[in-house]
């Protein structure tokens, strides 16, 4: 796989942002240092800093922050595939040369378009809780009232999906589907679905990010949602999570970081791209995951099986992995057999809101 092309080959930055972080702004009513936050332009990129904004506002209230917003490489270019693209960092690698010059504190990405081999002196500061993380599929409007699984749709429909891991999982088990490439932020993928071009293609359902589409307020354009148990689907390693980026020799923006973002994700995405690392993963190899905490069983079985790890079977004292992941916000989302939470469980199961344990259970397809 081609390198990232080198800093000195990326543009300008099309937005002004301060000198240096030791000649940044400072706040008026304390004299802080500004934090400089860095992201995309693109509207979900920017609804995703603002949370991250809101949390830091929360956690720090004397602090300042400013959002510097800019295109990256692979929002500039809307036409070629991206497994096309001989760069892993196609969404990261202007932001990272500005957080490299001090012009920025901290950089707001999908962890998801995160290269699991960060730049020297880069590191990876807090990660923030999932929203869903799985894949949701989404059917054209002159469809979805009478198709609402991708088995159900005629042979020969057309799937649009930019993901190689997505459609290398779908063509094994929907051999009547073909897929062709779509590209674009969401909005305008939708746009392709719902008006295609006289040219085409005509797409008869997308493959989305089911966290994209409830941070934009678009869930109802959800369909179905895709698992391991539901559509033989296994999401992108850190989907659904935000991960900061920091220099690693900033003790300061660590410290400010350490108020915020969520533990049990951090853990749960960390395993995914240490094994994606292993494996040399990225945007070109279709490397699929399914990560779940493993809840404590209200019933507990066998022998002296009360407690955790006690008993002739400790494991017996578990619930056995769902088939879909579990995430680290699970407790905090009611829902109904017919509405499934957002870490991906369902309150069918009589052990959802048993405690989650220590235990990490990692599904992976190649």
């Amino acid at each position: 796989m081609a390198s990232a092309p080198s800093l000195s080959e990326m543009p300008d930055p099309p937005t002004p942002l301060p000198p240096s972080s030791t000649t940044a702004s400072t706040s008026p009513a304390t004299d802080l240092p500004t934090i400089n936050i860095g992201t995309r332009r693109s509207l979900l990129a920017r609804i995703q800093t603002d949370i991250v904004e809101k949390a830091l506002k929360e956690a720090h209230p004397e602090r300042r922050y400013e959002i510097h917003a800019m295109s990256t490489m692979g929002d500039k270019n809307q036409v070629t595939p991206l497994h096309d693209f001989g760069a892993k960092a196609l969404w990261t690698h202007e932001l990272e040369a500005l957080l490299l010059e001090g012009k920025l504190d901290l950089v707001v990405h999908s962890l998801k378009d995160m290269p699991t081999q960060l730049p020297p002196s880069l590191t990876i500061g807090s990660i923030f809780a999932r929203e869903d993380p799985r894949d949701a599929l989404v059917v054209s409007p002159s469809l979805a009232s009478t198709h609402r699984t991708l088995a159900s749709l005629p042979g020969g429909s057309i799937i649009g999906t930019s993901s190689v891991r997505r459609s290398a999982q779908l063509k094994r088990l929907y051999p009547h589907l073909r897929f062709a490439d779509v590209r674009g932020n969401v909005g305008t993928r939708l746009a392709k679905l719902d008006s295609p071009p006289p040219e085409g293609p005509h797409y008869a359902a997308l493959i989305l990010a089911a966290a994209g589409l409830l941070r934009l307020g678009l869930g109802e354009r959800i369909t179905a949602l895709l698992s391991k148990r539901d559509g033989g689907m296994l999401h992108a390693v850190g989907q659904g999570a935000l991960g900061i980026e920091i220099r690693e020799a900033d003790d300061e923006t660590r410290r400010i970081l350490a108020k915020v973002g969520d533990e049990r994700t951090a853990r749960a995405c960390l395993a995914e791209r240490s094994l994606m690392r292993t494996l040399e993963g990225g945007c070109s190899v279709p490397i699929g995951v399914e990560t779940e905490w493993v809840r404590r069983s209200r019933t507990p079985a066998g022998p002296g099986a009360g407690g955790v790890g006690v008993g002739v079977m400790p494991a017996a004292s578990y619930e056995t992995p769902s088939g879909k992941a579990a995430d680290a916000h699970a407790a905090a989302h009611s829902s109904s057999p017919s509405n499934p939470t957002p870490d991906g469980s369902s309150d069918e199961n009589e052990n959802d809101d048993a405690p989650l344990t220590h235990d990490l259970t990692m599904r992976a397809i190649v």
